[in-house]
């Protein structure tokens, strides 16, 4: 099961918390990749097809940063793997989280201390295995995330077959709903 480098790490989730899917909230036009393949690019992980996923080009390495069109609380995180397992040696093993932090590059990724460290097992990314629980306090007021697959299980590039965060929306009020009194 899922390890992470910082103790509590992953935390239970109360039985009120309601849990969705945010795909809806996801702003995919603020979404980016480095180091994508072209053949099977970022935006090929939110469409449910294992089998297209997403690669990494030239070496393991890989950022996806995802955008949501509204702030978000983010209790957990599903990752599952390339073309149903056929590669298990391009599995992301090792996954840095990052909130609300935009542009990050290969060169000052290793600079910033990330949110969240995730060692992840072939079981983990299995499609029937539950989402990966986050520690909820640091994932209360999301605009973005970025995940940076660090280290696979020894292929030449990192392979992901799709990707989903859970939670809800956080309660904001639009004050263009307020009229002006007098």
């Amino acid at each position: 099961m899922m390890s992470a480098e910082a103790p509590n790490a992953a935390t239970a989730i109360p039985e009120t918390a309601k849990k969705v899917d945010l795909s809806d909230k996801i702003e995919k036009t603020e979404c980016y990749a480095r180091n994508e393949s072209s053949q099977y690019p970022m935006t090929n992980l939110f469409i449910g097809d294992s089998r297209l996923g997403c690669k990494s080009d030239t070496d393991e390495q890989l950022i996806i940063h995802v955008a949501f069109n509204e702030f978000v609380k983010v209790h957990s995180i599903k990752f599952t793997e390339f073309n149903n397992g056929a590669e298990p040696e391009n599995h992301p093993t090792r996954v840095l989280l990052f909130v609300n932090r935009s542009n990050l590059g290969f060169e000052d990724i290793e600079d910033v201390d990330p949110t969240t460290a995730l060692e992840l097992t072939a079981e983990d990314l299995r499609e029937s295995e539950n989402p990966i629980l986050l520690k909820f306090v640091q994932y209360q007021r999301v605009k973005s995330i970025t995940l940076f697959i660090e280290d696979n299980n020894g292929g030449d590039v990192s392979a992901l077959g799709g990707l989903k965060f859970f939670g809800k929306p956080v309660a904001t009020t639009n004050m263009k709903d307020f009229k002006k009194q007098g």
